[in-house]
This record gives C-alpha cells, structure tokens and sequence, in this order.
C-alpha cells in the first residue's frame, strides 16, 4: 500500500514496532523465574504488604513506587511519534 513518501512496508513496520514495544515492555513487568521472593520495595526499600505479595507473585516495588512508575511509563508509551506526520515536519 502506497503512503505518501513511505516506502512499501513502512506502514506494517510502524505497527510492528509498537507491537515489539508493548511486549517488551510486558515482558519487564513480570516476575523473573527463579528469583526469591522480596519482601521490602527495591526502589524506596519500605515493606510491601503480605496482602500484595499474594495478589501480585513476584512483586518488586510497593504500591506507591509502583504508582510513580506507572505514570511516566505511561507518558512515554501513550502516543506512536515513528508514525506521526508531526514528528516528520519537525
């Protein structure tokens, strides 16, 4: 399919790119096999609750670092700038 002055393929290789990093990103978010379970929060080293040790196996940060952590993954994921006609003008 012809897009303007993108190549053929280059459609498909936006969305494959951003499949790649969604995954990647999901991939980083699991627990690690193998890995002892942690019971204080590796970024602010508070305890993390029993209640969400069960809920989320594997968890690493607390409810709060988590939170933080979730909001600037989220600024940076929320829009495609590789297809984006004004990352082209710019």
């Amino acid at each position: 399919m012809a897009v303007g002055w993108a190549r053929d393929g280059a459609v498909q290789e936006q969305i494959d790119a951003s499949v790649n990093d969604a995954v990647t990103l999901a991939r980083s978010r699991l627990p690690r096999a193998g890995e002892e379970e942690i019971t204080h929060c590796e970024a602010c080293d508070e305890p993390i609750p029993e209640a969400r040790q069960r809920a989320i196996p594997g968890v690493r940060l607390c409810i709060n670092c988590q939170s933080e952590l979730e909001k600037h993954q989220s600024a940076q994921t929320g829009f495609n700038r590789r297809g984006s006609k004004d990352s082209q003008l710019r």
